[in-house]
């Protein structure tokens, strides 16, 4: 059997850029443009096989991972999902785990889609930004209409039914300036798996959109949803952004390709089996190879991949290599690479200023985290002590009974740190 060497994601685009909706961020429309030819974007039935038993034949792990995403895949219908999951229990060997995850903008599901992903245990990554007047801003169907209202039905549905749903918050121009609202929106519906992910994209003049964010305000976003996170949702909401930058103070690696010293495990497949490097540079210099020509395997070992990956280690500026948040960074996503350093070097990630402000605030908090995590005490005491420092540095004219907590939980006071001072 012909295996990759290491552990693997592919990003499946079985529809391609194909979508329902017309998001004003989304980077992954254009490539159409790619397949100008293409008359019918979707993952014919004998590629689509042929991709699962070489998806199966290369995962070097005895739990096997598929993620569908787009476009939007629900478009391809119900009956293709059923499809693929007979073909993964029809070529799945004894003894081995298949699991799939699913990216959906959750407009198109129904009682059908529901039930469908319930009975076999998808994992659902569900696109909401917000409240209404945050998600609708960019987050609109073809005509420029809202889509929070079914987005969050879908959600209430999977939440409702048990089923795994992670949600992905894009931040943008306009989110990004209101942490508290955002946040607080998502523990009131009753999120528990959540992620951030900021748009910085580039304009053919070499400006970025209006849709992209400050840097700075990406770290002020970060740093106040981390000042709620840590002191009262630890262990009540898992928050991606967050457990990342935990990890090297728990001693462990990092898991996502963006903070990690070198990437180029993820790679995306479009729709006529097609592998590229990564989901943010689907272009033709990027382009791996085909399944119909190349084992995946393969591919996933390409001397172009490898070089891939590590360029983003070898290509790092000297202004990061000396730069104190280094092992907590690691230079970013290099699709972000877009700022000059002082000393006037490329390659300067557009976000570092706002992810220092964010490591140098939330530094102290990690590290403590860290080691009360390896003592094995339970995360409230930890989220108890913080609190009680708060009220014990609060001066007490400055916060009355009925005033807002100063420690940001959107509590009264007197329900908050007062409690923990006078305890």
């Amino acid at each position: 059997m012909l295996a990759a060497s290491r552990e693997f994601q592919v990003m499946v685009k079985p529809i391609g850029a194909v979508c329902n909706l017309a998001c004003q961020y989304c980077y992954y429309l254009e490539k159409k443009d790619l397949y100008p030819q293409a008359r019918l974007f979707r993952l014919a039935d004998d590629l689509l096989e042929r991709y699962i038993i070489q998806h199966i034949e290369a995962s070097p792990a005895k739990s096997i991972l598929f993620s569908w995403h787009g476009g939007e895949p629900t478009i391809l219908g119900l009956d293709y999902f059923r499809r693929i999951v007979e073909l993964q229990g029809k070529h799945r060997p004894p003894g081995r785990e298949i699991f799939n995850g699913i990216q959906t903008n959750g407009t198109l599901l129904d009682e059908a889609w529901f039930d469908f992903l319930g009975e076999n245990a998808f994992f659902v990554g569900l696109s909401m930004d917000g409240p209404k007047e945050l998600h609708d801003r960019f987050r609109t169907d073809r005509h420029a209409g809202p889509t929070h209202k079914s987005v969050l039905q879908s959600f209430r549905e999977l939440q409702r039914r048990g089923i795994a749903c992670d949600v992905l918050c894009v931040v943008h121009s306009q989110n990004v300036h209101r942490p508290a609202a955002v946040y607080r929106y998502f523990k009131e519906i009753g999120v528990k798996f959540l992620q951030f992910l900021p748009v910085v994209a580039p304009r053919g003049d070499g400006r970025l959109s209006e849709e992209s964010v400050p840097a700075e305000a990406w770290g002020d976003f970060l740093s106040a949803v981390f000042d709620e996170w840590v002191r009262h949702d630890i262990d009540r909401i898992r928050i991606q952004n967050f457990d990342e930058a935990t990890r090297p103070f728990l001693g462990k690696e990092q898991v996502l390709c963006v903070s990690r010293p070198t990437c180029g495990n993820v790679v995306v497949m479009e729709h006529n089996g097609d592998i590229y490097s990564c989901d943010h540079f689907v272009a033709a210099e990027h382009r791996l190879g085909n399944i119909r020509e190349t084992h995946l395997a393969e591919l996933m070992d390409s001397p172009a991949l490898l070089e891939f990956g590590r360029n983003k280690r070898e290509l790092l500026p000297d202004y990061c290599l000396r730069c104190e948040f280094l092992n907590l960074c690691n230079g970013g996503c290099p699709k972000d690479r877009l700022a000059k350093t002082p000393q006037g070097a490329s390659g300067l990630n557009y976000l570092c200023p706002g992810l220092k402000k964010f490591f140098a605030h939330s530094r102290p908090y990690l590290q403590r985290l860290g080691w009360h995590a390896r003592s094995g005490q339970p995360m409230e005491d930890y989220m108890r002590s913080i609190r009680s420092d708060d009220a014990a540095a609060t001066p007490k004219a400055k916060a009355s009974r009925n005033d807002p907590c100063p420690c940001g939980s959107g509590k009264k006071y007197k329900k908050c740190c007062m409690q923990n001072l006078n305890s």
